[in-house]
């Protein structure tokens, strides 16, 4: 069997699997408390509730998203509720932003159990973690072809009929100020839904209180996020003046699908010039398997940065296997039956990313930038992040595009702070703040977790980051 058809049997086996768990889910009905979670396998004893399940996002064809909400910690009555998504696409908001970023629990080496995150978000707010779009993680959707043609609008819009209808399970968030969060492809989807938002409440009785959104190393606008990875990679000596030259003079950096002269350029760089390094986080060491190999991004993945890659790295204070011990962890019948999903067992391996997604995302926005332009407009509170050793949407990358928007600047770039180091730099533009965590890799949060915890919380205030500790 090809390698492509081996993808597209797991797909539809995965498809089966999630619809027939997440109808059972469903069917248990009674609201929110049909939803709780009484308390996860391994789990250490908690004061905050727990909810998971489904909510049908279209019932003429069978989408349903899976959802993870952890609530705040202390008074979570008068906190914000903040979505998580992270991109890919195709890549689960369960397995990166709940169990190795922001979460309030990690998962221990033997997949037994459940630890607590010393730096969790939900201090802060509630957090509501989305598995989108349809085939996602635990989201399944009842009409194949839906994994062989998907894309940012269909993404954008199930999300939006999925806070609508989750909201009527959840009332008390009904008047709760709400935040969009996320990282990488997520920079599509976060600006994107929160346009679905604004659009939908200016015709709405009841409208969803949007505040704003913050997303970190974030996908933006072809052009200027191409231009900025190869200048990246030139600047931190990845490549070649010589290989930067054709790159820059060749390629087309406005194109989804490049020339194959280019596309042996890049390969060039990758395979002969970059060397055996974690393009995630250039600075960590890699991880070489048994055999030798090194655990390394592909062309694929590198031309197409939207998604936390399994590279496992040595690093004080961060263990390399987190994404492993997730696919273990998540398929555990006794931790599915504590989430509400797959109570049928039904012995589909749930995964991480799902690669059919990815390879067919068949409509992709070419630039985000408009998007900021009608959301400035509109009033949101936006933040942009990046951590800066991040080789894949790197903040050349960001930079580059956020300059095309032309913005006034309210406060000049200085230094931020968190325990009296410098957590970063940020420059306050009307309409905007862009902010960089020094030392961070792709997953921001992953890295520096204290540091990014400050970002949040500064986020949540509407307040410039700290000038000292």
């Amino acid at each position: 069997m090809a390698k492509g058809q081996v993808f597209v049997s797991m797909a539809l086996a995965l498809l089966v699997f999630m619809h027939v768990g997440g109808i059972r889910g469903e069917m248990r009905g009674g609201g929110e408390e049909g939803d709780r979670i009484l308390a996860l396998p391994g789990q250490p004893k908690v004061s905050f509730q727990q909810f998971s399940g489904y909510v049908t996002v279209n019932k003429v064809v069978g989408r349903a998203l899976f959802y993870w909400l952890t609530e705040a910690v202390h008074d979570p009555l008068s906190k914000p509720l903040v979505v998580w998504l992270n991109g890919g696409p195709g890549c689960s908001s369960v397995a990166y932003g709940a169990s190795e970023e922001i979460g309030p629990f990690r998962i221990n080496k033997t997949a037994s159990g459940l630890y607590l995150n010393k730096f969790p978000w939900n201090t802060e707010a509630n957090l509501l973690f989305l598995e989108t779009p349809a085939g996602v993680g635990f989201s399944y959707t009842n009409r194949s072809s839906d994994l062989f043609d998907t894309g940012d609008r269909r993404t954008a819009k199930d999300s939006l009929q999925f806070l609508i209808q989750w909201m009527d399970r959840f009332p008390r968030y009904k008047t709760r100020e709400v935040y969009l969060t996320g990282e990488s492809y997520a920079g599509h989807y976060v600006p994107q839904l929160a346009k679905e938002i604004v659009t939908y409440n200016a015709i709405s009785k009841h409208p969803i209180y949007l505040k704003g959104f913050m997303v970190g190393n974030a996908v933006t606008d072809n052009y200027y996020d191409n231009l900025g990875t190869v200048t990246y990679w030139w600047s931190h000596a990845m490549i070649s003046d010589r290989t930067y030259r054709q790159l820059i003079n060749i390629c087309d950096f406005s194109r989804l699908k490049e020339s194959n002269e280019c596309e042996s350029l890049y390969s060039y760089a990758m395979d002969q010039e970059f060397g055996n390094i974690d393009q995630y986080n250039i600075y960590a060491p890699p991880c070489n398997n048994s055999d030798g190999r090194t655990n390394g991004c592909t062309r694929h993945t590198i031309r197409l940065p939207h998604r936390p890659h399994p590279i496992f790295r040595q690093m004080s204070g961060y263990d390399p296997c987190t994404e492993k011990y997730a696919e273990i962890f998540y398929n555990r019948p006794d931790v599915q039956k504590a989430m509400h999903a797959n109570t049928t067992k039904i012995p589909y391996k749930w995964t991480a990313c799902n690669e059919v997604l990815n390879r067919n995302w068949n409509d992709t926005d070419v630039s985000i930038l408009p998007i900021y332009r009608d959301l400035i407009a509109a009033g949101l509170r936006i933040w942009v992040f990046s951590g800066d050793v991040d080789s894949v949407v790197p903040v050349t990358a960001t930079r580059y595009s956020l300059a095309q928007l032309k913005l006034s600047t309210k406060i000049p770039w200085y230094p931020w702070y968190v325990k009296k180091q410098v957590g970063g730099w940020t420059e306050v533009y009307e309409g905007l703040t862009f902010a960089t965590v020094r030392g961070a890799g792709h997953e921001v949060p992953l890295f520096k977790p204290r540091a990014t915890l400050q970002l949040f919380r500064s986020f949540l205030s509407g307040q410039p980051l700290p000038t000292k500790s």
